[in-house]
């Protein structure tokens, strides 16, 4: 078969994905963002998962960036790079899925394949999108058309850790098609794939990764509390629990970001949908999203022990993307903190170097300014919360500079020499 891929929706997973399917196949870049269009046929990539040297590349590779369904309607393969959020139930918005489908379903063709990397609970896949498909298309499923789930590992601004250098687990709604999505991921994913047995197996594999890691996460969160209260560092006991070879060695903090966070609650409803309640995964749940609102309590603490008054106090949070070194602002936990601190009458002011203010994809433009080193303000509290290289780069003499007497500085991330306080 001689494949033209078609990959819908270009964030932080479908563009990656395209560009390593570029240098071996006919590739259209799907998304109905126009601006996000216009900004990738311009050679620019504002979630830094490409540069722009690498952006020209794949240009260069005879690739299609569009907002119009009639560009993808020649491609035989449909890969779908969609986001799976959650709303304010904490159940999953299959939202972009359903719209994604309906468009596929309008182009797709007899012996085409979709093949689904967005997040899902077991079954969404069979259950949800396969009977769009038909509906909307008109073609019979497994005869006329096929399907597959391939889970997406993408780490957003990790380099080393690239699309191509993951193992990929694949899956397909036939043997035949299996192994013919096996082999089209295989041409270009150097660390090899897993053939899963089943859509469904594919599906629970992805959602059960980052539900382990929360829970995980969850447990280290929930010592560092215990320890906290105790008056012990937590990273201390860390260092030495790791000393025995089989110890998971975790760190305390926020748990936010499109996976992790998210990730869960589709595992959950599902379940809980099915009359089993999920306690573990739950719980893990409540603690890491509790973590916010703890950190701020400290900062608070922290400043009443210095005799500072905390209605209308200026305090500094350094960081507010989900993760370090990375422009990626989703569900970003730091937001608890922020609000937290608001709650008690202080004034927050932001900086993070990966996030421009000016720019109107900005999610938490309110209170960001630029750097706070060119200003003359000085502030009651400064939280460490994002552990960006540039504040890594910082030494005790920068926090002081920026501080009021007494400096007061919290330790989200343990990089700050000598501070008030740490998680």
């Amino acid at each position: 078969m001689s494949h033209k891929i078609a990959i819908i929706g270009l964030g932080y997973v479908g563009l990656p994905l395209a560009q390593a399917f570029s240098h071996k196949y006919s590739v259209v870049g799907y998304d109905i963002d126009t601006t996000r269009i216009d900004e990738l046929n311009s050679g620019h990539d504002r979630t830094l998962e490409l540069d722009n040297k690498q952006m020209m590349e794949t240009i260069g590779n005879g690739i299609i960036f569009s907002y119009d369904l009639e560009d993808i309607s020649q491609c035989n393969v449909y890969i779908v790079t969609v986001p799976t959020p959650i709303d304010e139930s904490n159940h999953p918005d299959l939202t972009p899925l359903i719209k994604s489908s309906e468009a596929i379903a309008k182009v797709l063709k007899k012996d085409d394949i979709v093949i689904y990397e967005s997040t899902v609970y077991p079954g969404v896949t069979e259950e949800v999108c396969i009977p769009i498909l038909e509906r909307v298309s008109k073609l019979k499923f497994n005869s006329d058309f096929y399907a597959g789930y391939s889970p997406e590992r993408i780490n957003p601004g990790d380099k080393e850790h690239t699309v191509t250098k993951i193992l990929k687990v694949t899956s397909g709604s036939t043997p035949k098609i299996a192994k013919v999505i096996d082999d089209l991921y295989k041409s270009v994913i150097t660390a090899g794939t897993h053939l899963a047995p089943s859509i469904k197996v594919a599906e629970a594999s992805k959602v059960i990764e980052n539900t382990q890691r929360d829970v995980n996460i969850a447990l280290i969160n929930e010592l560092a509390l215990i320890f906290d209260t105790m008056g012990i560092d937590t990273n201390d006991v860390i260092e030495a629990a790791a000393t025995k070879w089989n110890f998971i060695k975790l760190t305390p903090g926020l748990v936010g970001g499109h996976c992790i966070g998210v990730d869960p609650y589709y595992l959950t409803y599902k379940a809980e949908e099915l009359g089993y309640k999920p306690n573990l995964i739950l719980g893990a749940r409540q603690i890491n999203n509790g973590m916010g609102k703890y950190i701020a309590g400290q900062t608070i603490k922290a400043m009443i022990a210095e005799d500072k008054k905390i209605k209308s106090s200026d305090i500094l949070i350094l960081g507010v993307t989900f993760k370090e070194d990375c422009p990626d602002m989703r569900n970003t936990k730091v937001v608890d903190i922020i609000e937290e601190l608001k709650s008690y009458g202080c004034k927050v002011d932001i900086y993070d170097p990966w996030i421009d203010p000016r720019e109107e994809r900005c999610d938490y433009k309110h209170g960001i300014i630029p750097n706070p080193f060119k200003s003359d303000k000085k502030y009651d509290a400064i939280v460490v919360a994002v552990s960006h290289q540039q504040f890594k780069d910082l030494n005790e003499e920068d926090y002081i500079y920026l501080s009021k007497e007494p400096p007061i500085t919290i330790d989200v991330k343990g990089i700050i020499p000598n501070p008030s306080w740490k998680l």
